[in-house]
């Protein structure tokens, strides 16, 4: 592979600047691309080898793991089996010794040879600690102890006890476990004999023997096998003191699954804790007939050994895998990322204006291709430069005169008409509103002397009689006057009306806004505000918002203000009941929305002082305020009214109860009407 740049022409000497800008710019470009492209080819190859090796290897650790733990409890199944089966056989053989001592019939002539054969029996079975015969009456005629005195026909009548009757009936009766002094383990076995008047032979079975059995039964090298009874209690464990303990294993959990799946532990049980507290895997068998389960564990940490030395093996080839993916990614990066270079710089050079340098990339592929295309433009390009940059600089200088002018011309044109525009409208203004707001500053002084002089008529006319004239006089003037104030007031308020239209014409347009989203807002401004002004006071704010609500087109700005009033009046309510009911009143204020198809619904509720159904009737009125003066302006819902009826095409409503509560209810529509304007007119 060859790769090699260089510039011929003379043409290329006529432009040493930009040649040399190019190169510079060029060589600037390739450290900061080179690192970039390098690092992503080696990323590459790295991250592809790399997961192929962790995908095979999570594979295989996963399905070793499974075969894994499923061999292992088969194992330990088998184990818990051949466990069962050693215990089964010790115990059939204390049956076996026991049964040649039913052979023959009772007699009393053979009292003496049977209790020979008993103690006899007791030196052969170290398991039985007494032995006692009953005739086929079931009195007993025999019992010989290694713990108590011996007794020969005590006639004791055991003829209702189950273990004879049980063993007259199955031929064999094995007892449940119990305890003496509440430690050693004893069982109650008991064989009839082949003939009825054989009788039964009753034996006491010290199960602590069992131990022999069971401390030689290996699992693994830390594991062990145990046995537990019907009720959970340890019958065998290699720790003989848990057994002389009279331990009691229904706590553990696989003991209690086992139990209540007739001995065998299910396969969805296989990890559990034992006595300790460690996690162990743990398999049971049954032991029959005795309804005794055999228990086999093995430490998680033993069983899983093999499994950690595969991760780590695991871990160890990833490690080796990536290193030498690094190294073959670097060499294979150099060798493709260097034609890449060499054709990057070599448009570089022919973006700064080297026209006449050529790229040389000796690769036999397609990058070859792109080098010589790269060429042939360059070509083209030197031709053509000569006459094109003429060009190019006179309309260049053209367009930025004309460019200049035209600019200079429509700041002038801008200035002009700003300045007539602000002259016509505040003039305007001034004269609207001038004359209203001068009757209503004038008349204030008027009609307070006119209320003086009116109070003294009264008093006079009281005092002395006289007659009505003046009073009429005085109240005719009063209210000719009260109807032009009222008269200015509502001209007054048109304008202030279509001041504020003009005021917001341009700040907002209409768009689509989650509503849900302006009542949070609104909610959280409002609430901050309230905070601010009165620290102390606090109000509980509940929320229930409709998911299916979601996109309205309004005017933000004017449903936020709308919201943020309503919002006010409810935490102004809530203040004032506060200030009358007193510590055991807890102010609320809730917002919900609702879909409603072609509209949505908000609701703005508090438990505030309410709203007397006089004031209802005119609460939406110009002007027409609750709050003490110097509190408002009496405008807020006026202009709610506006901006959802008029301006949104919407509905405002009110519920309330004085006293209790106060509910406003706005309907806004999805789609707003095509008239609709920014403030609504009036």
């Amino acid at each position: 592979m060859s790769i090699s740049l260089h510039s011929d022409t003379p043409h290329a000497r006529t432009r040493p600047s930009a040649a040399a800008d190019g190169v510079v710019s060029g060589e600037a470009a390739e450290r900061g691309i080179r690192v970039r492209l390098f690092t992503k080819y080696v990323g590459l190859f790295v991250a592809v080898v790399a997961i192929a090796l962790l995908a095979n290897g999570l594979f295989e650790v996963f399905f070793y793991y499974r075969e894994h733990k499923a061999s292992l409890i088969r194992v330990q199944h088998e184990q818990a089996e051949a466990a069962a089966a050693k215990i089964g056989q010790f115990v059939k053989e204390i049956e076996n010794q026991l049964g040649w001592t039913t052979q023959l019939p009772w007699a009393a002539s053979s009292i003496e040879q049977r209790r020979f054969d008993a103690l006899r029996l007791l030196r052969q079975v170290p398991a039985i600690t007494e032995l006692g015969q009953v005739d086929a009456t079931g009195r007993e005629r025999l019992r010989v102890s290694r713990l108590a005195v011996d007794a020969i026909d005590s006639g004791i009548d055991l003829s209702d006890d189950p273990k004879f009757t049980q063993a007259v009936a199955h031929k064999v009766f094995y007892g449940p476990v119990y305890f003496r002094r509440d430690s050693e383990p004893y069982m109650t076995l008991a064989q009839a004999g082949a003939r009825k008047d054989a009788g039964v032979s009753i034996a006491e079975v010290n199960l602590k023997l069992i131990w022999d059995v069971v401390s030689q039964i290996k699992v693994g090298k830390h594991g062990h096998a145990y046995v537990v009874g019907p009720e959970g209690r340890l019958i065998a464990h290699p720790d003989i003191s848990l057994v002389l303990r009279n331990t009691d294993m229904s706590n553990l959990a696989q003991v209690r699954a086992a139990l209540a799946g007739s001995g065998t532990l299910p396969d969805a049980l296989p990890e559990a804790r034992n006595i300790q507290g460690r996690k162990v895997l743990t398999a049971s068998a049954p032991i029959e007939p005795m309804h005794w389960t055999m228990f086999v564990e093995l430490p998680v940490e033993e069983a899983y050994a093999a499994l950690y030395a595969a991760l780590e093996r695991l871990a160890l080839v990833l490690l080796v895998a990536s290193i030498f993916a690094v190294l073959a990614g670097i060499f294979l990066a150099r060798r493709m990322v260097g034609p890449i270079q060499a054709l990057r710089i070599g448009a570089e050079r022919i973006g700064g204006g080297d026209f006449a340098q050529r790229i040389s990339i000796k690769t036999g592929d397609e990058l070859e291709g792109l080098a010589d295309q790269f060429n042939h433009m360059g070509e083209r390009l030197q031709e053509s430069y000569a006459d094109l940059e003429n060009k190019v600089q006179q309309r260049t200088a053209e367009l930025r005169q004309s460019l200049n002018d035209l600019r200079a011309a429509q700041d002038r044109l801008i200035q002009t008409e700003k300045l007539a525009s602000l002259g016509q409208l505040t003039a305007g203004i001034a004269h609207e509103i001038k004359n209203p707001l001068n009757f209503v500053n004038n008349f204030s002084a008027v009609s307070t002397e006119l209320i003086d002089e009116l109070n003294e008529v009264l008093q006079s006319a009281a005092l002395e009689g006289k007659t009505k004239e003046e009073v009429d006089e005085l109240t005719s003037m009063l209210r000719g006057n009260l109807e032009k104030v009222v008269q200015h007031g509502r001209r007054a308020d048109s304008i202030v009306r279509n001041m504020l239209l003009h005021s917001r014409e341009g700040s907002g347009e209409h768009r689509a806004v989650d509503i849900n989203a302006v009542v949070e807002e609104s909610l959280n401004l409002a609430y901050h505000g309230a905070r601010a002004e009165r620290p102390a006071f606090n109000v509980t704010l509940k929320r229930e918002f409709d998911p299916a609500a979601g996109m309205v087109d309004i005017y933000p700005q004017e449903i936020t203000r709308v919201l943020l009033n309503l919002i006010s009046n409810g935490f102004y309510a809530g203040a004032k009941r506060k200030e009358s009911a007193g510590d055991g009143f807890e102010p609320t204020l809730s917002a919900t929305t609702k879909d409603l198809g072609g509209s949505v619904e908000i609701r703005i509720r508090d438990n505030g002082t309410g709203i007397p159904p006089e004031v209802r009737e005119k609460m939406f009125n110009p002007f027409f305020t609750t709050k003490p003066a110097g509190e408002g302006t009496g405008l807020g819902l006026s202009m709610s009214h506006d901006i959802v009826v008029k301006q949104h095409g919407g509905t405002i409503d009110v519920n309330s109860e004085a006293g209790v509560f106060t509910e406003f209810i706005i309907t806004l529509p999805r789609t707003m009407a095509a008239g609709g304007t920014p403030g609504g007119k009036p």
